[in-house]
């Protein structure tokens, strides 16, 4: 008689009538697909016990990846524009020195106001009045209002109010009042208020 073929041997074989306890005894066939079974179960337990982690760590890792890219490419612009940035600071720190020079410190007012008083005479410009009013206290600087009253011709005040604007320190005009000079046809009475500015530091003034 001629022997069946694998496969029609396993379907003619009545796998119910297998017994656990007697398993020595299987068939090969029997013992080879139990075998067979027994190594899908195990790599699909190994997949899940060993792989399933390592998956979620790989998840993980793209995901910074994906973040340490966007803040590599927030740091190189961050980086390009950097000396820029200094430059920039640098330009305003000088700026801001230049001005502060401008600004007269409390001891140099007897300076400015004899610098004043020269250029009203080099313009034939006579001081009525001059006055220091009360200060001004702002957060980071202090104003100090000068009060003037000035006697001169047109050309004369207008030149002398120029000198003003050239000074090496910072005065800034207010509030001008001008009639005619009645003690002259030529001349002009000014009433004007200069200001003049100085430096607040967090200790006091400057």
């Amino acid at each position: 008689m001629k022997p069946l073929p694998p496969l029609a041997r396993m379907r003619e074989f009545d796998f119910s009538a297998l017994e656990l306890e007697r398993a020595q005894d299987w068939p090969v066939i029997a013992k080879g697909i139990c075998a067979l079974c027994l190594l899908l179960v195990s790599l699909l337990l190994g997949d899940w016990l060993c792989l399933h982690e390592l998956r979620a760590q790989l998840r993980q890792a793209r995901s910074q990846e994906s973040s340490l890219r966007e803040q590599f490419s927030t740091k190189a612009f961050q980086a390009a524009g950097l000396e820029r940035q200094r430059e920039q600071v640098f330009e305003l720190q000088a700026a801001l020195a230049d001005l502060l020079r401008q600004w007269p410190g409390e001891d140099e007012m007897t300076g400015l106001l004899e610098d004043m008083d020269r250029a009203g005479q080099a313009h034939g410009v006579l001081f009525e009045d001059i006055r220091l009013l009360p200060e001004t206290v702002h957060a980071f600087h202090i104003e100090q209002p000068i009060r003037m009253g000035l006697v001169g011709t047109y050309h004369g005040l207008a030149a002398f109010l120029g000198e003003l604007s050239r000074l090496p320190r910072m005065v800034t005009l207010h509030d001008f009042e001008v009639a005619a000079d009645a003690s002259s046809a030529a001349g002009l009475r000014m009433g004007i208020q200069a200001r003049t500015y100085r430096y607040r530091d967090k200790e006091g003034n400057r």
